[in-house]
């Protein structure tokens, strides 16, 4: 039985193929049952999977993280592909490409790089620039690793890094449209907005929550080492410092979706918007990936639990 790439599945396929196990979540039936809900992945993309009826040493074999033999079939539930798993099993590690499994950005991570490098070298305020600078130099070249969330938008590696870049590119034609607006504060804004997630979460191959993420959240997080830093630089006090804690600070727009401060400075309200658009329609493009023309996605979650259509002349 040959392999099949998971963009390839189709309902009623009947697989024994290596997956990556992205996920694990336990949960008991309404009968009392202990079943396993798993996310499988390779580089095309990610599946739910369900394993019904899960026995302790059953469990014991699933590793987050690895790549492991799946038996399975594929299912249509809610308008969205799963899979119904019989039995997972160990692969010996040594023998596996691990890139064949990893979701990657699909911009190279020299291009990323040359970008946000770039765009560091256009701050023309020499305070912006060493609060940046010496942002960029504590999270180091793990930033172009990194996924922007471990579900939802940009949850791939490099994600990051793509996010802020897809960011900086809408900062700049706005800029050029208003030119009301500081565009030193903005890009400033983009740059580091999302760095916490870096401590947030654990990493790009099985991204999960750390303690600290869990307990304080990747803009408090961020908010902390953007003091310590503009300490180091002398520049504690500076309007600036002010000014970039404040969009880091604000940035998901609003009090009940995390931040602590809604924007008070019109950078920090459109670094919120371009944060948003740029989240929203990546999250889209990944929906709108797994349907036919002619058919809606599943309910996402992140879009107000709305499904979208994708037309039949796309």
């Amino acid at each position: 039985m040959s392999n099949k790439y998971v963009s390839d599945f189709q309902d009623k396929d009947s697989l024994e193929q290596p997956l990556l196990v992205k996920s694990l979540t336990k949960g008991i039936t309404q009968k009392g049952a202990p079943y396993a809900s798993v996310v499988l992945q390779d580089k095309t993309g990610t599946i739910d999977g369900k394993m019904w009826d899960i026995k302790p040493e059953q469990e014991e074999i699933i590793q987050l993280g690895q790549v492991q033999k799946v038996s399975c079939e594929v299912l249509k539930y809610n308008n969205a592909l799963q899979l119904r798993i019989h039995k997972i099993e160990p692969i010996d590690q040594s023998l596996i490409d691990l890139s064949e499994y990893v979701i990657a950005s699909k911009v190279a991570k020299a291009d990323l790089k040359e970008v946000v490098e770039d765009t560091i070298s256009s701050i023309k305020n020499d305070n912006y620039k060493a609060l940046i600078q010496g942002l960029f130099t504590m999270v180091g070249e793990g930033f172009y690793e990194y996924p922007a969330a471990s579900k939802n938008h940009h949850s791939f590696l490099g994600g990051l890094a793509t996010h802020v870049v897809g960011m900086v590119k809408l900062a700049n034609s706005i800029c050029e449209l208003y030119p009301q607006l500081n565009r030193d504060l903005l890009v400033s804004g983009v740059l580091a907005h999302d760095l916490g997630k870096m401590i947030e979460l654990s990493g790009p191959i099985t991204t999960e929550y750390t303690l600290e993420g869990k307990l304080t959240g990747h803009i408090s997080i961020l908010h902390g080492r953007l003091m310590q830093i503009a300490d180091q630089c002398g520049l504690g006090e500076s309007e600036e410092a002010i000014l970039l804690r404040h969009c880091i600070l604000s940035h998901h727009g609003q009090l009940e979706y995390g931040s602590p401060v809604l924007p008070l400075v019109q950078e920090a309200e459109v670094l919120s918007f371009i944060d948003n658009l740029d989240a929203r329609l990546n999250t889209l493009e990944s929906a709108l990936e797994s349907v036919q023309p002619g058919e809606f996605t599943q309910r996402i979650f992140a879009m107000e639990n709305r499904s979208f259509y994708k037309p039949k002349n796309d």
